[in-house]
């Protein structure tokens, strides 16, 4: 009997457990979901923008809704925020017209492009004019990669030093941190593809028999993912290079913000860059959407450069220092070219 009480007492408390972790995740999702975001009050003069959700939109200077309220002020429409998990969800809710507008990196815009039909209104511009970012390998100092290269010995190649090696990635069939690298070591003949070359998902098991197969290749929101993830990655010793864009490490690693885990800017190499990615643009549905609304929204954005709240906006929210005027064909049109052999590439986006 009394070994059947403290069974039954460790069920009740395992129970009581489970329960209070589902009533915490409940709470963390409805507070990630629903921090500071407002609804359209005039759902008839209403802009709505689908965001991806960070755990970091719990802090006051990263809340789309400072984007919102902003867009708001410059259109004269009500903004407000679809929160999203990721580029996926925000491709479905603007194909589907839940969401009018949304930013999204350029392999996501590609695919929203190339198979959806959505356009782009605007792009990131960066501070010296650049619509487009090189996707570049970052590396220790110290490391045989970074020898290869600063050596002046074209026998040497620090390319072909990265098999074998753990490699940090922005996340998965992401432009500057997956699908240009891969293309160009597949391409030139580092990389050979692993699996069925029609299919997608031979990329990840192309990505860890070239690199180690304990590479990281983050889902959204976790440590690792993004930019930042993969610099983090290199820098605290979990990766031995980083993929991702030539200003990574001026992004997070530079002035008084500079995150703790950064190592020294001189302990740091950029490689040689694979390819040039076309900044993150905004997209919508142009069938969903009339051009009188497009060229306000368009105004709207390129006016965030004009003024030192708009430019904090853009550079807590989108991290970029400008938006330019622009559309899917003059900014995406020769993306294809710079990931046409990443293995299944072609059949994953028809």
């Amino acid at each position: 009997m009394q070994a059947a009480s403290i069974t039954n007492w460790a069920v009740k408390n395992k129970a009581i457990m489970m329960a209070g972790i589902v009533l915490l995740s409940i709470t963390s999702i409805y507070l990630i979901f629903n921090v500071n975001y407002e609804e359209c009050d005039d759902k008839d003069n209403c802009l709505v923008v689908a965001f991806e959700v960070q755990d970091t939109y719990l802090i006051w200077d990263k809340n789309p809704q400072h984007l919102a309220d902003k867009l708001s002020t410059l259109t004269g429409m009500d903004v407000e925020i679809y929160p999203v998990t990721d580029s996926g969800a925000a491709i479905e809710a603007v194909d589907k017209g839940n969401a009018d507008l949304a930013f999204m990196d350029g392999a996501a815009a590609w695919l929203a492009w190339e198979v959806y039909g959505l356009d782009v209104l605007a792009a990131e511009e960066k501070a010296d004019g650049r619509v487009y970012y090189n996707a570049t390998a970052w590396v220790k100092a110290d490391s045989d990669m970074a020898e290869a290269y600063l050596d002046d010995d074209d026998s040497t190649d620090p390319f072909a030093l990265m098999e074998g090696k753990k490699s940090c990635h922005t996340g998965w069939l992401k432009s500057a941190g997956m699908l240009i690298p891969m293309g160009y070591l597949i391409g030139n003949g580092y990389a050979d593809v692993v699996g069925d070359p029609d299919e997608i998902e031979s990329l990840r098991a192309t990505v860890t028999n070239f690199f180690d197969e304990d590479s990281s290749i983050p889902d959204g929101g976790t440590p690792y993912s993004s930019y930042k993830g993969a610099l983090r990655c290199l820098s605290d010793g979990t990766g031995d290079v980083a993929l991702a864009k030539d200003s990574v490490v001026d992004s997070y690693c530079t002035g008084d913000d500079r995150y703790d885990w950064c190592l020294e800017i001189d302990e740091y190499v950029m490689l040689p860059a694979f390819g040039q990615a076309p900044s993150h643009p905004a997209l919508y549905n142009p069938e969903t959407m009339d051009e009188e609304t497009v060229i306000m929204v368009q105004n709207a954005l390129v006016a965030l450069n004009d003024d030192a709240e708009g430019k904090e906006i853009l550079n807590d929210l989108l991290n970029t220092d400008g938006m330019v005027i622009t559309n899917a064909q003059q900014h995406l049109g020769t993306y294809a070219d710079a990931i046409s052999n990443v293995p299944g590439i072609q059949a994953y986006f028809e």
